[in-house]
């Protein structure tokens, strides 16, 4: 996002996006374009360092791709998969080889392409279909569960551009 360019979503429609998912779009998009310019300046150690004990960067990539996927397996109306369950665990865990700034935005970017393809394609006549979540099978419905994980990344992304912003500003770096 430059300095002229408005937020998404003042940018009007985006093609394809019918009206009643338009906020989703917008929100997915917006988060897209953030988080890459937040991410990319950070090392491995500003990725994964916790100023005054809060969460990481790192931690917040990770969290958003994966919540996002999962509240996406849910508007499906699928159960999560292992790997999903595992991803879970993985998430507060640093210093991997693969949690390299570069390599967890670009998961974070398929998986918010995805979300994308997945909005782009849900038919609205299903927006108001009950939808169970967790092992608790809580309720929801389709449009629920798409609202909530765009906003949901949405919230993440604050956090993400907040902290690598005090991690930046610690280091001397805007």
């Amino acid at each position: 996002m430059g300095p002229s360019l408005p937020e998404v979503w003042l940018r009007g429609p985006v093609a394809g996006f019918p009206p009643e998912l338009m906020p989703v779009a917008h929100s997915l998009l917006q988060v897209l374009e953030e988080v890459d310019t937040a991410i990319r300046p950070l090392s491995f150690e500003e990725l994964w360092a916790r100023p005054g004990g809060a969460a990481s960067v790192g931690f917040h990539l990770k969290h958003l791709a994966g919540s996002l996927d999962r509240l996406l397996t849910y508007a499906r109306g699928e159960s999560l998969s292992e790997t999903q369950l595992s991803a879970l665990e993985g998430e507060e865990r640093a210093g991997l080889a693969n949690d390299q700034p570069a390599i967890l935005l670009r998961a974070a970017r398929a998986t918010i392409e995805a979300a994308l393809r997945q909005v782009l394609t849900t038919p609205v006549e299903t927006l108001n279909e009950p939808r169970r979540v967790g092992r608790a099978g809580l309720p929801s419905t389709v449009r629920g569960l798409l609202f909530h994980s765009a906003e949901h990344a949405q919230r993440h992304a604050g956090q993400i551009i907040t902290t690598a912003k005090i991690v930046c500003g610690s280091r001397g770096r805007p």
